[in-house]
């Protein structure tokens, strides 16, 4: 982790960690570093933004930075994540950049850069642009008179995007109705518009943005309405984006919530059976459910782990050409499709599970039977002190020995805060507990968790 950028960009209160006068300096970098590398120092670099307040004060200050370093700054205006993704990879911008702090609340935001591919930037740029920041490495060059870059409105590759999108399914959603919580971020004018071009009758909630609403008891992190939403209306399906729309979560037709876990484990053994999962395998991070792991061996597929993080799952699947891979919290990654999560494109993916295999989705979520789960998180004095102390490493080591297959204890150190994250999966609730709070007394004892 660096000093600004963690595993999904540059996050923190706006105007307090993430001020306009930080979004401009990154601007004035990436409008130096991308320009240097055409004859005429001129670059071209989109900016998608949330509906946080704050976001049109940081995309003016992008803006203005890519364009007085020489190079000019394409407006896709309030959008989704994995638009900007698409539109890096198809039409030929050297660097995107999206503001947004995707499930945080609305007074945080955040600025992600993604290179030509559509992924999300290497660390050595980013450690560049916080030696930036800084005023660790001499000025940048201000681009003059006719060499100062322009700001060009760039709306069509949204709806380009859209029509995209519209383009994936193999058959229309007639009959099909379908729930979807815009979480009033970046979705809010997009997913409908999908949907209804496929024949679904869509049924919208959390859709009217206002600056500070984002997020708000809304979303694939508060779940509730929309599990209302679905029983209320007799839905078939209910699904929830985040702030920038790069996750989904959802709902089946009885109200239950499904994971990004049974998300993978549908998505995979449907890909499976139609012959298109490379290697028979599926990326996943090691917080992923043990019951997935479980319930794809069953059915012959693979899994790789990697670190958490979706850019993590990203570069592991482009490494090895998978084309299927995410996260438990609903970054699902279709290799085919994007090179990102993608919220609006996992919802089509389970779409089209449902309608091929006939079935409802708590029939196919239901298949893979979830381990209970607990995890809780501990604000300690050193995260990497409190990870290496010998008595936590043998405590740690003793419950899974005594879990013997049939659980785990995994601790994690938060990629933002001070934290240890505790996680233990078991038979039992009670168990998962009581393992959790064993060593959290560790860790008091050994003197690592903060006053």
């Amino acid at each position: 982790m660096g000093k600004y950028f963690g595993t999904d960009g540059f996050r923190g209160e706006a105007n307090e960690v993430l001020t306009s006068a930080k979004a401009f300096k990154i601007g004035r970098f990436l409008g130096w570093y991308y320009g240097k590398q055409h004859e005429d120092g001129r670059a071209r670099i989109i900016i998608g933004k949330d509906t946080r307040r704050s976001s049109y004060t940081l995309e003016y200050a992008l803006s203005s930075g890519i364009t007085s370093s020489g190079s000019d700054a394409y407006l896709l205006h309030v959008s989704t994540t994995p638009s900007v993704s698409y539109c890096c990879r198809t039409d030929g911008f050297d660097c995107g950049v999206m503001i947004s702090a995707s499930h945080n609340p609305f007074y945080d935001n955040g600025i992600k850069i993604m290179r030509a591919n559509g992924q999300k930037i290497e660390p050595e740029i980013e450690e560049q642009i916080e030696a930036y920041i800084d005023d660790e490495i001499e000025n940048l060059p201000l681009a003059k008179r006719e060499k100062m870059g322009n700001v060009v409105d760039y709306a069509s590759g949204r709806n380009r995007y859209i029509g995209y999108l519209m383009s994936i399914p193999t058959r229309g959603f007639n009959g099909m109705k379908v729930g979807l919580d815009c979480a009033n971020g970046a979705s809010w004018n997009i997913a409908r518009a999908v949907y209804e071009a496929l024949g679904a009758k869509v049924y919208v909630i959390n859709n009217t943005p206002d600056g500070v609403n984002i997020n708000l008891n809304c979303g694939s992190t508060h779940m509730e309405s929309l599990k209302k939403h679905v029983l209320d209306n007799g839905l078939n399906v209910g699904f929830a984006y985040d702030g920038d729309a790069d996750r989904c979560l959802c709902v089946d037709e009885h109200g239950n919530e499904i994971d990004g876990d049974q998300i993978m484990y549908m998505c995979g053994k449907y890909l499976k059976e139609c012959g298109q999962l490379d290697g028979d395998t599926v990326v996943t991070t090691i917080m992923s459910n043990m019951g997935l792991y479980k319930a794809f061996e069953a059915i012959g597929i693979r899994t790789e782990k990697t670190n958490v993080g979706d850019k993590f799952v990203a570069e592991n699947m482009m490494q090895n050409h998978y084309i299927l891979g995410g996260e438990q919290s609903g970054h699902i990654i279709f290799g085919k499709y994007a090179t990102t999560g993608d919220g609006i494109l996992t919802s089509l993916m389970v779409m089209m599970a449902m309608l091929d295999k006939k079935l409802p989705l708590s029939m196919l979520a239901g298949e893979m039977k979830k381990f209970p789960q607990c995890l809780k998180n501990v604000v300690v004095k050193d995260k990497k002190e409190a990870q290496e102390n010998a008595a936590v490493v043998s405590a740690v080591a003793k419950v899974n020995s005594e879990l013997d297959g049939n659980g785990r204890m995994l601790l994690r150190a938060s990629g933002t805060e001070p934290k240890i994250r505790v996680m233990v999966e078991a038979a039992t609730d009670e168990l998962c507990e009581k393992y959790v709070d064993q060593l959290i007394e560790v860790i008091k004892a050994e003197g690592l968790a903060a006053d």
